[in-house]
């Protein structure tokens, strides 16, 4: 069952990378203005958003088998957006809005599920760090990269879709946590980071 449940997958999982793009392809616009304390703010957007996304894939992977294997992507596209709006949101209480770009969006939503390749466009200047805007085809390499990242770390959790009470509290729990992930990413990103940077050639 687990081998035939895997072949399943893949078909479904094979345009992650192109979702991911469609994601970070148009930066949201923010719906919060500067405050005094920023980081405040954002530890209170952040829970919000993670409630959010909780409940929505939990809902999401409710489904069993097959018809829980319908779900992923849009489940996975769902978050993304709701975690993109957060970085936006963030960005927005630190009067930053106007800098984000897909790259940083990109560095954002995935630094800590694919930590190895975001590296790959962030460098050290001193006690900063530095995020280079990638190119075109820079960007669509990472896409790649970041997607396949995404794929097996879902490919190895589907099987929690033939479960699915006890399958949808785990991925809602994780949605959860990968939220607030993405929003602590963002705090330091935008207390600690040169946000402009020429583009790569």
């Amino acid at each position: 069952m687990a081998h035939s449940y895997s072949l399943a997958v893949q078909p479904l999982l094979g345009s992650v990378a192109d979702a991911i793009e469609n994601v970070v392809s148009g930066v949201p616009e923010s719906r919060e203005r500067s405050v005094e304390d920023p980081d405040a703010a954002a530890r209170r957007l952040a829970r919000k958003a993670a409630r959010r996304a909780a409940a929505l894939s939990g809902a999401l992977a409710l489904p069993p088998g097959f018809f829980g294997l319908l779900t992923v992507l849009p489940d996975l596209v769902a978050i993304w957006r709701i975690q993109a709006q957060l970085v936006a949101d963030i960005a927005g209480l630190y009067g930053k809005d106007m800098q984000l770009t897909r790259t940083h969006m990109l560095y954002c939503l995935f630094r800590h599920a694919a930590s190895q390749l975001t590296r790959d466009f962030v460098v050290r200047a001193g006690e900063r760090v530095v995020i280079q805007q990638l190119s075109g085809g820079a960007l669509r390499s990472m896409l790649t990269g970041v997607g396949i990242s995404v794929t097996q770390r879902v490919a190895g959790t589907t099987a929690s879709r033939w479960l699915p009470v006890v399958g949808a509290a785990a991925v809602a729990g994780y949605a959860y946590f990968d939220t607030l992930q993405v929003a602590k990413t963002a705090v330091s990103m935008l207390e600690g980071v040169v946000l402009e940077v020429d583009s790569e050639a």
